[in-house]
């Protein structure tokens, strides 16, 4: 019998990916060690910068960059973590007074990283829709980007060490704050954009789709020496996904292959360029390879 295939994952925990992570499913091709760190978007550095994995959870704008930078990463057209729209994670402190889309000329905005991924919609929400000039924001970070090679970009501002997000905008140091799963629940913390699940659900109707942030990522060494356990990872997480949905009448939010995403995918790539944080726009079929195209 030939021995499975061990591989070095990152995987983080979600109703999709439970089933495979508690060995609830499994497969004779392959087996998985994954990390045990608790939040998987702390080890994306380790992704990108040190070719930690085999298998690994990645945000998209990551995984963008990782390509202009040459990483040897094939994209997996599986979605991780639920997609979710983006309109309510620009914030302001409303007890410091109103903040307007309109006012956001010459404003102090707070964001994990220049690169974020939820960060890249939310701008290109704003561009698209609101038509904010972004280079008109200060923008203002936290923390280095994924990629090594793309420092924060001149003119972008890093908060002091000892200061946190939250913190600063509830001070008035910062006029807003971009702010994805860390949202605290806060009254204080108001939606810049009017009405914006509203705002959210026409979005998506317009665009047909849901922003996602993260899919799964492949080193390429491994789709060119097993395309056969490349598969059975695909299967395995699909398999994973039909688990946790099983009886479930809420929409899909983890779309899985390319055609299924391929708007998504269409759309962030082009917010990334016009962003400068990629060199080219690339076509969506790029991104996959001739393995995890066909999957």
């Amino acid at each position: 019998m030939t021995q499975a295939v061990k591989l070095r994952t990152l995987l983080g925990d979600y109703p999709n990916t439970l089933a495979l992570k508690r060995g609830a499913i499994g497969s004779p091709l392959v087996s998985f060690e994954f990390d045990p760190v608790k939040v998987a978007n702390r080890a994306f550095k380790r992704v990108v910068r040190e070719n930690a994995f085999e298998v690994a959870e990645l945000a998209l704008v990551t995984f963008l960059q990782a390509k202009a930078y040459g990483k040897p990463l094939v994209l997996m057209p599986a979605v991780v973590g639920a997609g979710r729209y983006q309109h309510h994670c620009l914030v302001y402190n409303a007890e410091r007074g109103r903040l307007r889309v309109a006012e956001l000329a010459g404003k102090r905005i707070g964001i994990r990283a220049y690169a974020q991924t939820t960060v890249t919609w939310v701008r290109g929400i704003l561009a698209d829709d609101y038509g904010v000039d972004l280079d008109g924001i200060q923008w203002m970070t936290f923390e280095d980007g994924h990629l090594a090679e793309f420092p924060d970009p001149p003119g972008v501002a890093r908060a002091p060490q000892d200061k946190k997000m939250v913190d600063m905008l509830l001070a008035g140091e910062l006029d807003a704050a971009i702010i994805g799963t860390d949202l605290p629940d806060d009254p204080r913390l108001a939606p810049v954009l009017p009405d914006p699940h509203a705002a959210a659900a026409a979005w998506g109707a317009r665009h047909g789709m849901v922003p996602i942030n993260h899919m799964m990522a492949i080193d390429r060494s491994l789709c060119e020496q097993r395309p056969d356990v490349v598969r059975e990872i695909y299967r395995l997480l699909q398999e994973s996904k039909a688990e946790a949905r099983r009886g479930s009448a809420s929409p899909d939010l983890t779309p899985f292959g390319v055609d299924a995403n391929r708007r998504a995918l269409e759309l962030i790539v082009r917010y990334a360029y016009e962003q400068r944080l990629i060199p080219q726009c690339y076509a969506v079929d790029e991104l996959f390879d001739d393995v995890t195209r066909v999957l």
